[in-house]
């Protein structure tokens, strides 16, 4: 029988398709590497790929989690996740809306609608606090407070949490917000969903808003369903 010489040709190709394959960019179609968010803190959970592994409870992995133990929010879309509530459209950067001068707490996570603008803007805030008399003050309605039903109760990830509407306006800005309280683990949580503006009429030429209030509202009342506990 006749031996056969290697293909020493066809063999380099080989290795160099393999080599390229190794080395190369990933290929279309797949995700770059999540880059953490300027101005994160550093002990919070960084923001995730929500096409990452699923966690081993079934879920998919949290565009935020406190910690090991605490508060966490799974992926949403048509939001960008911000860590702090820095925004020139919305009233008050403290970690509670209407929060007092004097009331010291930390913002966690914020889920912005994407196409908020000064006209129209949404998003759902978290912050905390260990402060002892913001906690002790936490189930506490603001001022702002409105409509016919002072507070309820709402479970939300398994927590029941106080709930009331707030708003307020000024010339022609307004701040509406459904917002959530409760005492977890000796630290004050609050959730705020914020629909805030400024009337497109002012404008010249008016306006027009991204999205409307009532569709705002509704978007983060779905986001607020992403909102789960770590323990």
């Amino acid at each position: 029988m006749q031996k056969q010489t290697p293909n020493n040709a066809g063999l380099m190709a080989a290795g160099l398709t393999v080599l390229l394959c190794a080395c190369s960019p990933q290929g279309e179609g797949g995700a770059p590497p999540m880059v953490p968010p300027s101005g994160a803190d550093p002990g919070a959970a960084k923001a995730a790929d929500p096409a990452a592994t699923a966690t081993t409870a079934g879920r998919p992995a949290p565009v935020y989690q406190e910690g090991p133990a605490g508060i966490a929010v799974g992926p949403v879309a048509g939001v960008r996740v911000e860590h702090d509530f820095q925004r020139e459209y919305l009233a008050s950067p403290t970690w509670k809306l209407f929060a007092s001068p004097d009331s010291v707490g930390t913002p966690l996570v914020a889920l912005v609608l994407e196409g908020s603008d000064r006209v129209t803007a949404g998003e759902l805030r978290i912050g905390r606090s260990e402060d002892a008399a913001a906690v002790d003050a936490c189930l506490e309605l603001p001022a702002e407070a409105t409509g016919p039903v002072a507070a309820t109760t709402v479970d939300i990830g398994g927590v029941p949490f106080t709930h009331f509407t707030v708003s307020d306006a000024a010339m022609s800005h307004y701040v509406n917000a459904e917002s959530y309280r409760a005492v977890r683990h000796g630290s004050c949580y609050a959730i705020d969903l914020v629909v805030a503006g400024t009337r497109p009429e002012v404008y010249d030429p008016p306006r027009t808003p991204p999205f409307t209030q009532q569709e705002a509202g509704s978007r983060l009342a779905e986001a607020l369903k992403a909102v789960y506990w770590v323990e």
